[in-house]
């Protein structure tokens, strides 16, 4: 039984109300009876009820103290815990919960990217992640190179995990109904689908936002810093007359690789 209160628009609160979606959202999680589960945001709980018959070592972080004092009510068995998940450290979960996490949850639209950018620095944590979002912003995440949608969140959620979009889902499955369209994403987090793994996080945060950073200019505009001023020739033949939307994320890893291995020889 879900949990009877209003949503809080200074949450940015859109309470799922399909029971339909949010089984197809639990189907989507691949985690196995025994794994460590963390939903994000489960509100009235209408995902929660699901996922705890399927994981009954769920751990649900919540910012509304309202939602958190009727879940414990309604779901004694649920470990629901009153916390920002912009701030939450998946490390220190995944010590405690004993392995690595599977996180799932339908984000509010205002922190997605917070949220988002933590799960993708904690990766090394993290077995998968479920997520609902603005379609928008799904899109963007899954986007090939040379499309419009294509930029630094394709980017680097590309280079840290491997983003699927699942499926849509319609404003008129939430309370209130927001204006924009949801779509459900996953992101895989195993190792071996981390094409940035050998170069540092920062170094290539900063490389591909200074690349996209000038998005209409040539890369040897947009990266001359580190390129032509620095004496440094582009790996290979063609790249300097590139714009950043023509390489791929695993192309723009190599790249910032490269830079890095060039300057550091230069020191």
């Amino acid at each position: 039984m879900t949990v009877p209160f209003r949503p809080k628009q200074s949450l940015g609160q859109h309470f799922l109300r399909d029971p339909n979606t949010a089984r197809k959202i639990a189907r989507t999680l691949r985690a196995d009876p025994g794994d460590a589960v963390v939903e994000i945001g489960p509100g009235d709980g209408a995902l929660t009820e699901i996922l705890l018959k399927e994981h009954s070592s769920l751990v649900a972080l919540e910012l509304d103290q309202r939602a958190v004092a009727a879940l414990r009510k309604t779901m004694p068995r649920l470990d629901v815990r009153e916390a920002d998940a912009t701030e939450a450290d998946w490390g220190a979960l995944s010590d405690e919960l004993g392995g690595a996490l599977h996180v799932v949850g339908n984000l509010p639209y205002n922190v997605t990217s917070p949220i988002l950018f933590s799960l993708l620095n904690a990766r090394s944590r993290l077995a998968e992640a479920v997520l609902m979002m603005q379609k928008e912003v799904a899109e963007r995440l899954t986007a090939a190179p040379g499309t419009k949608d294509y930029g630094i969140p394709s980017v680097l959620t590309q280079l840290w995990s491997a983003p699927e979009k699942c499926f849509d889902v319609s404003p008129h499955v939430f309370s209130p109904q927001p204006r924009v369209e949801s779509a459900v994403v996953r992101l895989d987090f195993h190792p071996e689908k981390d094409a940035a793994a050998q170069v540092g996080d920062d170094w290539v945060r900063r490389v591909v936002r200074t690349a996209f950073g000038k998005r209409r200019k040539m890369l040897r505009n947009s990266l001359r810093e580190w390129t032509k001023d620095a004496g440094i020739s582009f790996p290979h033949d063609g790249w300097d007359r590139k714009r950043p939307e023509a390489l791929t994320p695993a192309e723009l890893a190599e790249l910032a690789r490269y830079l890095r291995e060039r300057l550091d020889e230069r020191a």
